[in-house]
């Protein structure tokens, strides 16, 4: 599916290039321009704007799915680490994306989160700097991130994804049972249990993709501002940088580590703390010792931890959202450990757990 949206966003996302224009002055009036007077712009710009976030609803899901299945353990690190990769990539597409309307919260969106940079000792103030190419978020910054948008990191995400495909071409795909299929062969060195990608794979991918387009239209024509998760109400107006938003946070799919650094009271150490949390993820293939990859196959522990996780995550994303309060930074606090005890105490668990013996091959 991840194809299928990636597909959508450069495509739409090259028709609204060529009617934006990156200015301070005219950035938030070309993006009016575009939903009221460009023939179907204002659908191309909810594919475009939809599609960021079904983009990481299907990478979450393939993430989440690559955990539960142990596709992260050996021979496929390489294929986990690109995957990341692809990831943060896809973090900083977003973020850049995320200004270019230049309404109030694109703007105060950048202002806060560059300014993160700041809680980096010697070196923070001069960050900022780089990465605004101004003392403060102008219009220099806009057509900066503008030029990372459209142009950089699509190329390197490619590029990524190429790479990703080319490893999980050659260590094989993964299974739900965690089984390596290439160890059981025929005579003519094929996989016993493999089985043709066409018509069975066709099939699969086509009706996930018929599932989706379905989804994503109902969204796309019935809510494409999700409430105000997909598109804020503050997005609506012109970027003033007199007048602050009540309250500022990010697009829901970065707000998981957002409440993870607010989470935290000094600044620098929430800091740290949020990019350990990104860390942990690279290094999930060295830290589970358990003998087998599925979920299926073990024990009690890895369960009952899997589980924590995806309330912790699922809840550190709500409170990304709310405004600050002292039950809600308490519950942020709570919902970090448990999402830092899933990884940190995992080497220990998955060793001792007790696992179901795996099968020599799928069809028995």
């Amino acid at each position: 599916m991840w194809q299928l949206v990636l597909f959508n966003q450069i495509i739409t996302g090259v028709w609204l290039a060529m009617e934006y224009t990156p200015t301070a002055e005219a950035a938030f009036s070309s993006i009016q321009h575009i939903m009221r007077d460009v023939r179907f712009g204002w659908l191309i710009r909810f594919m475009h704007t939809t599609g960021a976030s079904a983009f990481f609803v299907v990478i979450y899901l393939h993430m989440y799915r690559a955990i539960i299945y142990g596709s992260y353990k050996a021979p496929r690190e390489l294929v986990w680490l690109i995957g990341m990769g692809i990831y943060i990539l896809l973090l900083s597409e977003a973020f850049t994306g995320y200004v270019l309307p230049w309404g109030q919260m694109s703007y105060w969106g950048a202002e806060v989160i560059t300014s993160f940079a700041s809680a980096i000792p010697i070196i923070g103030k001069y960050i900022i700097v780089w990465l605004r190419g101004d003392f403060n978020v102008s219009g220099v910054t806009l057509h900066r991130f503008f030029s990372l948008h459209v142009t950089l990191l699509p190329l390197i995400i490619l590029f990524f994804v190429f790479i990703h495909l080319v490893a999980l071409h050659y260590v094989g795909s993964n299974n739900p049972e965690g089984i390596d299929l290439k160890n059981k062969k025929n005579k003519k060195s094929q996989p016993l249990d493999s089985i043709p990608f066409h018509p069975y794979y066709t099939l699969k991918d086509l009706t996930g993709a018929i599932v989706f387009i379905a989804i994503f239209s109902t969204i796309l024509f019935f809510a494409p501002t999700m409430g105000g998760f997909f598109l804020e109400p503050d997005n609506f107006l012109p970027a003033n940088s007199l007048q602050t938003p009540e309250h500022i946070s990010p697009v829901w799919y970065m707000t998981p580590f957002y409440a993870i650094l607010r989470a935290v009271p000094n600044k620098f150490l929430g800091l740290f703390v949020m990019s350990a949390s990104i860390a942990l993820l690279f290094v999930l293939p060295w830290l589970d010792r358990s003998p087998v990859r599925s979920i299926r196959y073990k024990g009690m522990y890895s369960k009952i931890a899997i589980v924590i996780f995806v309330i912790s995550f699922i809840g550190l994303g709500y409170l990304g959202v709310q405004s600050v309060s002292p039950i809600r930074t308490f519950l942020a606090a709570v919902f970090t450990c448990g999402y830092f005890l899933f990884f940190l105490s995992m080497p220990f668990y998955s060793r001792f757990e007790k696992t179901r013996v795996l099968p020599e091959r799928l069809i028995q």
